[in-house]
């Protein structure tokens, strides 16, 4: 059977090797150092520099707890210094004891150990009210539980140490991760502006020839599901060559613009518009008026309107190709596209013989 002060011991290293802070450990050693001697006190000391720091004590009273004395005048410094526990009977009988430091404690003997032999990084000291010569056995035993301290120690540091290394490497697959989020929301961004800018005439806002013809077309499906009548209107801007070459393509430019501009003020949300060349727009809409023409007629209007109201070098003016989308017909979005583009032609044709 093993002695009580072995078990206790074996505890403490047990939850030593355990401890991941300083301060664990300083709370078990000071308490454990006082039960293994019997002794009336105890101190934890730890080298600061050239000075003894009385880190914690657990005394029957006040001690140095939070002060410090320098290594040459004190016992725990003579300890590290010689690398070897010191045993006194008589505090007041020998001359390394200060003792102006000891005459208002009730320290009569003492016993202190070295926290690592090799390069002592502090002390044990435990206390007697007494004259007590410390046994050879507990002195063994203070010894151990000062070795386990010492491991406990560096295990401590180097647990500290990894510590610092996992959260430093943490923050950084943390920033490289919000780099990365940050460089997928751009690509994302940039993908999403390339799919705008592959569907959208970027003079005008609308749809292009690509974007107009696969909104069209879902649209058209959904038409013959549904029996819906639609209507397409192709539109030809006119002019267009003669303002570019008499005031240059920015004019021209702003010519294109008004138009779309007019386009999408006078449509609904729902119609789907297209700039599909130079000069060339189309519009596909649900039909919702009697007569077809009445687009035609509401769109002639605007631009009326537009030119009376806006001074501009030139005035809008377009022709209108109309053509009625039905969906039990066996015809392709692009045939009625060709069929409005004729009925615009004639209407062009129409307006160039009036004029002559």
């Amino acid at each position: 059977m093993l002695h009580p002060q072995t078990t206790l011991l074996i505890n403490v290293i047990q939850k030593l090797s355990l401890a991941r802070e300083l301060e664990t450990i300083i709370s078990l050693v000071k308490d454990t150092a006082r039960d293994l001697t019997e002794a009336d006190g105890a101190s934890f000391i730890l080298q600061d520099n050239d000075h003894c720091f009385y880190v914690d004590e657990n005394a029957i009273a006040p001690l140095w707890k939070g002060k410090r004395f320098p290594m040459s005048i004190c016992i725990g410094g003579w300890v590290m210094l010689n690398r070897q526990p010191v045993i006194i009977t008589n505090v007041f009988g020998d001359n390394r004891i200060p003792f102006e430091a000891y005459e208002p404690t009730f320290v009569k003997s003492l016993a202190v150990v070295p926290i690592r032999t090799q390069a002592p990084v502090g002390a044990i000291g435990v206390y007697w009210s007494r004259h007590h010569c410390a046994t050879a056995e507990q002195i063994q035993t203070l010894q151990a539980l000062a070795d386990s301290t010492s491991i406990a120690m560096e295990n401590v540091q180097i647990y500290s140490q990894l510590e610092q290394r996992v959260q430093e490497r943490t923050l950084a697959l943390e920033s490289a991760n919000q780099s990365l989020k940050q460089e997928i929301t751009e690509r994302k961004r940039a993908e999403e502006e390339v799919r705008r800018l592959s569907v959208t005439d970027e003079l005008t806002g609308l749809y292009n020839r690509r974007g107009f013809l696969f909104l069209a077309e879902q649209q058209w499906k959904l038409a013959h599901r549904h029996k819906t009548l639609y209507v397409l209107v192709f539109l030809d801007l006119d002019g267009l060559k003669k303002v570019n070459d008499t005031y240059g393509h920015e004019i021209g430019d702003r010519m294109i613009s008004d138009l779309a501009t007019l386009l999408k003020n006078n449509l609904r949300e729902s119609d789907i518009i297209g700039r599909v060349g130079g000069d060339e727009f189309v519009i596909f809409a649900l039909k919702k008026f009697g007569d077809s023409q009445e687009l035609t007629k509401r769109l002639q209007l605007a631009i009326n309107q537009f030119n009376l109201q806006e001074k501009r070098v030139y005035q809008l003016s377009a022709s209108i190709g109309i053509v009625d989308c039905h969906p039990c017909e066996n015809c392709s979005l692009e045939k009625y596209m060709a069929n409005a583009d004729a009925a615009m032609y004639m209407q062009k044709r129409a307006k160039k013989q009036a004029r002559v």
